[in-house]
Parts: structure tokens; sequence; C-alpha cells
């Protein structure tokens, strides 16, 4: 074990959160370690490609294309002052007295690494809900299909249908709309007097308010239907999506569109595994419906020498994930006695408020549609690792008196697949609640188990005792 005072500072993820935490640090003289799971630092709003292909930036982020821009080149001008490992998945952390070891995979090697301080900036993820024939090929989450867009140039289908709740359904069928391909129709599950929150909203951000609506005229420009209040009953066809089934919420009869992909989601869920797994203290957070890492107005875990930034600790966005950065990094210069601009601090936290508060009227602009389970049948795939589906969930939670997430993942599996409950746990816990007639805050959450994410067969054999942290195992 090296000496605390020789361990360098990590930075999990070189999301927007990340390459800012690493600005201040390297600026402050400090030389972090930053880790991330991508092969080019930018995270998922600004994700590159994987190699030049002569987009634009214009093309690819379109009104973010200057942000874009400006933290690529922030984290480029970085590169010599960091030590940046792409490609490398933090699956495990086990904490250790006053410091703690990462448990890392770095292009197929095993590395650990020990540390003091540690600034976690996971990001978030997509946050899907199942209906029938959900896992046909052809089904794309919306975090996917915009991935798909950004990394590779590449679109899922060329007739498409985007369903689901969110800012980000309407940004990425717009994207899709300029990219060439087919915009068939917007299923927005919320009704539409859920927008009139916009009014609101507009006095706080007009620019969001105003950038939400252009891509709501282009779209319907373009031809593109908007169907409010709309529920999935089944995907049409068999190997391959090639139509949808829906209906109106409180309305009989069913539709049908013609496609051959569909992209869906229901906003944002925080990546928050490894915070838990760092032992930090959590607390449910009602807007995001999620267990969410408690943290101070700069970043600082209950667990001493652990920041929180970015979305992984509670969605707001890109804006507001490049402000917590900074300030979860000053808080870790501050701890190390090192001088900070107490005006920066307050201006920035002031400013982080200020999405919050912008984030939390859109959020009642795109509702979560906590009705989802009265719809779904039971044949309806749950957990897909596991291969459960709603009825033998419903059977367990009829069969168990199960009141509690943890218990319903030890009597119906749902949860202990490949994916550790990341995809599954928002849905099961609907599920629950909705059958009980209870609030999710009363289900307590899903525990975090190593790997926080898939990692090869027999991959990840402890170190020897006499091993040198951070040596790479083959």
């Amino acid at each position: 074990m090296m000496a605390k005072a020789d361990l360098q500072p990590v930075i999990i993820g070189a999301g927007p959160a990340g390459i800012r935490a690493a600005q201040v640090l390297v600026k402050a003289g400090l030389r972090p370690i930053v880790l991330d799971e991508g092969l080019r630092a930018g995270g998922q709003i600004y994700r590159q490609p994987l190699i030049d292909d002569g987009r634009s930036y214009a093309k690819r982020y379109g009104s973010e294309a200057s942000k874009a821009k400006a933290l690529h080149e922030t984290f480029e001008a970085l590169r010599p002052a960091i030590d940046y490992h792409p490609e490398s998945l933090v699956w495990n952390i086990s904490p250790s007295g006053d410091t703690r070891f990462l448990d890392v995979m770095s292009n197929g090697h095993y590395r650990r690494i020990e540390c003091s301080e540690l600034i976690v900036a996971s990001g978030a993820t997509d946050r899907v809900l199942p209906f029938a024939c959900w896992t046909t090929p052809g089904v794309y989450t919306l975090g996917a299909s915009q991935t798909a867009l950004k990394a590779q140039g590449v679109t899922i289908g060329n007739k498409l249908v985007f369903m689901g709740s969110g800012p980000l359904l309407y940004l990425v069928a717009w994207q899709y709309m300029k990219a060439g391909a087919k915009v068939v129709a917007v299923l927005d599950t919320a009704p539409f007097k859920a927008k009139w929150h916009l009014a609101q909203l507009a006095l706080h951000a007009p620019r969001i308010v105003a950038l939400g609506m252009f891509y709501a005229m282009q779209l319907r420009l373009a031809g593109v239907k908007t169907i409010y209040n709309a529920r999935p009953d089944s995907i049409v066809g068999k190997d391959h999506v090639e139509g949808i089934r829906y209906h109106i919420q409180g309305k009989s009869g069913v539709k049908t569109l013609t496609c051959d992909a569909l992209a869906y989601g229901f906003a944002l869920r925080p990546e928050t595994q490894l915070a838990d797994l760092a032992g930090c203290d959590f607390e449910f957070n009602s807007r995001d419906r999620a267990w969410l890492p408690v943290r101070d107005t700069q970043g600082q875990s209950s667990e001493q020498g652990v920041y929180l930034a970015g979305d992984g600790s509670g969605i707001a966005g890109a804006d507001a994930a490049e402000i917590s950065g900074e300030l979860a990094a000053l808080a870790l210069l501050q701890k190390r006695g090192l001088a900070t601009d107490s005006n920066r601090i307050t201006a920035l936290q002031k400013a982080h408020q200020k999405i919050v508060t912008e984030r939390d009227l859109l959020e009642k602009a795109f509702p979560f549609p906590r009705d989802w389970f009265e719809t779904v049948s039971p044949d309806v795939t749950l957990c897909r690792c596991e291969e459960v589906t709603v009825g033998e969930a419903l059977n367990a939670i009829s069969g168990g008196s199960i009141r509690e997430i943890n218990r319903l993942k030890a009597l119906s599996r749902v949860g202990m697949g490949r994916c550790q409950g990341r995809m599954c746990t928002a849905a099961a816990t609907e599920l629950l609640s909705s059958q009980l007639q209870i609030d999710a805050l009363e289900l307590g959450r899903l525990r975090a188990q190593a790997p926080v994410k898939p990692v090869p067969l027999g991959f990840g054999a402890m170190q020897q005792a006499d091993e040198p942290a951070g040596k790479v195992v083959s």
C-alpha cells in the first residue's frame, strides 16, 4: 500500500463533469488519473466518432457544436498533464481505511488502482420500461440510437418511430430527420396538457424552450406526426421490427405505424453503482424516482475523499455537469488546503441551482408514466438477462409477501443477470409500487454488486499481495 500523500487523485469518467474536474486539478498543479470507458473523451452528450469521418461539429452536435468543440479542445490540451486511460471500465471499488482500491479492466487487462481522493462522474443511461415484444431486433433505446448517429455516423433504420417521454425524445428524432432518415412519428407518453409547464419554464430558461419548440416545429413541417398520451401495445414483426401497435391512453382502439426501427426511453437514470460501492449514503429523489448518492453543494459525498459530479449523482444535463465537475475538484483542493476562489465557488453553486430549478420545471412537461403497468400483460419480459416475465415477478410478489426491492430480486431473480439490475431495476420498482399501491420510496434501493457491468468470464482474479498497485495483470 502506497503512502496517502503519494497517491494521485482519480476521476472516473471523461464527460463534461470529468473534463472540467481534470482541468481544475491540473491548474492547481496536480496530475489526476482519468479513467474513461469510452475510446475518446466527451461522454454521451459530446460523444466523438471512433475515427474522424469528415463530419463537421455542426453536423454532429447541432446547436451544441461550440460547446462540444470547446470541451474536446480543452481535454486534448490536458492530455500531457494527466494520466488518461480510455477504454477502462471501473467494475468494483473496495474501501480500505482512508483509501480505496479500484478494480479496472483496461483493454482486456486487469489493473488495480489505489487512491485516497476520488471524483465519480459516472454519467447516466436510458431508463426503459417493458412492453410486448420490446426485445425484438430493431428496438433501441434513445441513447443507443443517438450513439449510433454520433459515434458511427449511421442510423438504426430508414423508417423510424420515436417513443417515450423527456426532451431527448424530440432532440433525437430531429437529429435523425436532419441525418436523412424518415421519421414516421413521435409517440409522446405524456399528455399534451403537460406541455403547458413549458410556459413557466420559458420565464427561467427561454433558450431551452425556444430550442424545443424549434425541434418540434421542424418535425411537424417535415410531416412527422406527434401523438400524445400514447401507450405501446406490441411490436409488429417476429424477426425484426416491421411496425408498432399503440393506443391513446383513455381511448379505445389500437392503431399501427409501419417502421423498421423504434427508439424509446423515459428520460435518464443516474449510474450510481460505483458511488454505492464506494460507501456513499443515499436518499430518494422523487423527481428522478431514484435513489441518489448524498452530496453537498460542492459535490462532497458522505464519504471523506469521495466527490460526486455530473448526471451520475442527479440528472441535470451537460451544463450542470461541467459546473459540478469544477465544484467537486475545488472541494478536493480545499480539503488538501490549497487555495481556491470563494467567489468562484459561490457563483458556480448559484448557476448549478438555477439549472436544477429549470430541470424541475422541464420534468413536469415530460412526466414519467406511473400508470405504465396497468396495460402490460403478464407474458412481457421484465428482466432480459434472467428472462423473467412480468407474470413471474407478480407471482413472486403475491406468494412471498414482498414489500422491498431486494426481496423481489431474491425471490424472482430480477436484477441478478449480467447487467446487475442496471436496466431492469427501474421497471421492477415501478411494477412493485403499482402492485402494492405504495410509493417507490418505501421499497428501498437495490444494493450494488460487483462487477457493475459485464466483464469476461474468469476475469479479474485478485492480484497477489506482493504485486504493486496499478500493475497491469494479463
